[in-house]
């Protein structure tokens, strides 16, 4: 009772603090905690339980789940504290509430500084040769004279008056680094005016050119961007800079850290001395780590954030659809690997080509061509943009088959996936070159189904994600890839293992119970029947059946976003308005006709109806549009096409806080740099470019000693796309 007691209240300040944060409020909090306590997903949350939560949104849910995992982690270092405190025999009932009452990490830490098991200080060894009534003397009787107060302290261990003053200026040194006003102050002075400045090092100036511009460099800390100061960490970590982070005025910086002690006179002149050691040894590289890592991880969290935005627009990405898809993964020397899928993304056929140098077999490989085209009815081909990918290109468009569609497609992961265990898996009868192909042909049908399968990482956009936390970076995309699946639905008849793993309530064991149910008794003919999937319980029920989409199934409603929970309501809507569930999905007039307010209840609310109504109006549909064919200028294949004041046709592959790079169909993407983004000022490119987006580009300048363009959309005409 006690336990449940103490968590309760816990609990109840937690919320306050959070909501706080966060702006949310406390209600709000509560409740969302609440429904995490019970293990309902982020994505169910936000779509099932907005009445609930006063209809927040994943990414306000899923602040709260981190605060609140912030608020128990630091209970429990409170814990680790106290305990270590008493242990001692130091734990004061003054001392206890201040702790318990600090929810504030740095802080929490500067109160336990003092009492913090250390190892063997030079302060530590002086307190045991006697010293530290010396120390005391200094600071507290100023007016005499140190060296007379040190001459009682000469021993066997302490052969000298500087030996014994050396002792009392390392313990004081040490209360000083210890004292919450001096290092309160010290950040302070860090937060105004701290300066980053990295310097190369000089027996490796030649390996270094990559970070040529970072070889003599300072400014302010706070000024400092999330790019440039992953690159300078990253120059650092490869041993090529030397990375420094100090108050612009360390000598002033020390004068504000010795008021409130005594500095005149001779004992005065100990204490500087002492200060000066305590903030180089001591103050200075414990403040300037925490700076350190404090602003590595807003660098962090902000490259974090570009790549998982990046992320979300490429899994987002248009579908062409279940189409029946050539896959090419082009190459020279060893050929071209041709695969054949049908509508599902099977496998049907694959062969290899040689329509290039050194083979040349161009007549061989269109008759190829047209005869799989023929066989498998074919209705788009997707070819990978790498080695040979225009050269292949223009191959299969010398076709000229009309009502074929051609697609260069992103090989970004495609290799990765290829060799991974799950392409074994999938293909274990085929070598790395035909999953390959299949990879490139089911990006075309499906974006989302088949990069769900490849590391994030290696999917080739994003900025320096090799360079940050790695857990973090694995978190927010795993919440990027769950937000994305669950956002579009899957079909429960077709979706992969991979692809199920992320459905909401569900994981691999689930994921692979319901691939191997179907494989054993057909497709699914309704939600319902998810229920007798092995281990699938009633709560992984209600947190997956939503976002599971059964195509031309017994239930109508089963292929929308309303929840089984929700089907008596809508029947008895249906019912009310003398139609049947399928002739109110029908008609328009039907739907407009209901009252709403009627059907509202203390579970039920206007959000959760207006969701059912919007998919009723639309059942079936993917929210991500439709794929557009798109060509790049026929007369470029290599950097030294481009000239100055071309205007062309380009993709956006990436997009970073300094800009975003284009592919245009050669192997050098250029960037329009965040200044030639836009006629008007633009502080983040998100808002001007999405990943994937067709856009007009000026080529303004070339650099072909470093094989870099530089483009600009400013004063150039775009063209309005579809959505």
């Amino acid at each position: 009772m006690y336990v449940q007691k103490f968590y309760y209240f816990c609990t109840v300040e937690y919320f306050g603090l959070i909501s706080s944060k966060l702006n949310i409020a406390v209600k709000q909090v509560a409740a969302t905690v609440a429904l995490l306590n019970e293990n309902a997903t982020i994505p169910f949350i936000a779509r099932y339980r907005k009445e609930k939560t006063g209809s927040l949104d994943e990414v306000q849910i899923a602040a709260i789940a981190e605060e609140y995992h912030r608020c128990l982690e630091i209970d429990d270092r409170k814990a680790t504290i106290l305990k270590t405190i008493e242990e001692q025999g130091k734990l004061t009932a003054e001392l206890r509430a201040r702790i318990e009452q600090c929810w504030d990490a740095t802080e929490l830490e500067d109160i336990y500084l003092p009492y913090k098991p250390k190892r063997k200080t030079r302060a530590e060894v002086a307190r045991k040769r006697g010293l530290e009534p010396l120390a005391d003397a200094i600071l507290h009787r100023p007016n005499g004279d140190p060296e007379q107060y040190a001459k009682a302290y000469v021993t066997e261990e302490v052969p000298t008056v500087a030996d014994a003053l050396q002792g009392a200026r390392d313990i004081l040194a040490e209360r000083m680094n210890e004292d919450e006003r001096v290092r309160n102050t010290l950040r302070r002075s860090f937060e105004l005016t701290a300066q980053i400045s990295s310097k190369v090092v000089k027996s490796k100036q030649e390996e270094a050119q990559n970070y040529r511009t970072y070889f003599d460099f300072s400014e302010p800390l706070k000024r400092c961007t999330s790019h440039r100061l992953l690159a300078i960490r990253r120059g650092e970590s490869e041993g090529f800079l030397r990375v420094d982070i100090s108050p612009r005025d360390e000598e002033d910086c020390i004068e504000r850290l010795l008021r409130g002690f005594p500095t005149r006179g001779k004992c005065g002149e100990q204490i500087v001395m002492a200060m000066q050691d305590a903030y180089k040894r001591l103050l200075k590289p414990s403040i300037e780590t925490e700076f350190a890592t404090a602003s590595k991880k807003l660098a962090d969290e902000e490259a974090i954030r570009v790549f998982a935005t990046n992320l979300s627009q490429l899994l987002l990405a248009a579908p062409l659809g279940q189409k029946r898809i050539m896959g090419i993964d082009p190459g020279f020397r060893t050929g071209c690997k041709v695969v054949c899928l049908d509508q599902q993304g099977n496998l049907l056929h694959n062969e290899t080509i040689f329509p290039h140098p050194p083979r040349n077999e161009r007549m061989e490989a269109l008759d190829t061509l047209e005869r799989l085209i023929d066989k498998y009815n074919i209705e788009a081909v997707a070819i990978g943009n790498g080695t040979a990918g225009r050269e292949t290109e223009d191959i299969v468009r010398m076709l000229r088959r009309p009502g074929l569609s051609v697609f260069l497609i992103s090989e970004d992961g495609a290799s990765v996936y290829s060799a991974s265990k799950i392409a074994r898996e999938e293909f274990p009868d085929h070598d790395v070159t035909v999953r390959g192909a299949v990879s490139i042909g089911r990006r075309l049908a499906d974006p989302l189904a088949e990069l769900v399968k490849i590391d994030a990482k290696s999917i080739g956009v994003g900025q320096y994600q090799h360079d940050v936390d790695q857990t973090e970076l694995k978190h927010a995309l795993d919440l990027t890839v769950k937000r994305c699946v669950n956002t579009v639905g899957v079909n429960l008849n077709t979706a992969s293992k991979h692809l199920l793993t992320y459905v909401s309530g569900l994981g691999p064991a689930l994921a692979q119970n319901i691939v191997t149910y179907r494989a054993e008794n057909g497709p699914f003919a309704s939600r319902q029947e998810l229920q007798r999937v092995p281990r699938l319980g009633a709560k992984a029920f209600e947190q997956c059946a939503g976002f599971l989409r059964i195509a031309d199934g017994k239930n109508p409603l089963d292929n929308t976003a309303v929840h089984p929970e929700r089907y008596e309501l809508v029947r008895r809507m249906a019912k009310d308005s003398g139609c049947t569930v399928e002739e109110l999905i029908s008609s328009a007039e039907k739907r407009k006709a209901i009252d709403l307010q009627r059907y509202c209840s203390d579970t039920v609310g206007m959000p959760t109806l207006t969701d059912i109504m919007q998919e009723l109006s639309k059942p079936g549909r993917d929210p991500r549009g439709e794929n557009e064919e798109f060509s790049f200028d026929s007369t470029l294949r290599t950097i030294d096409d481009l000239q100055e004041g071309m205007i062309l046709n380009g993709i956006v592959s990436n997009i970073t806080n300094f800009g975003c790079f284009v592919d245009l169909g050669i192997k050098v993407k250029g960037l329009v740099h965040v200044s030639q983004l836009a006629d008007k000022y633009v502080s983040d490119p998100m808002t001007v470019v999405h990943l994937q987006q067709k856009v007009k580009v000026k080529v303004i300048e070339i650099d072909y000693t470093r094989n870099r363009i530089a483009l600009s959309m400013k004063g150039v005409e775009q063209t309005k796309q579809r959505t």
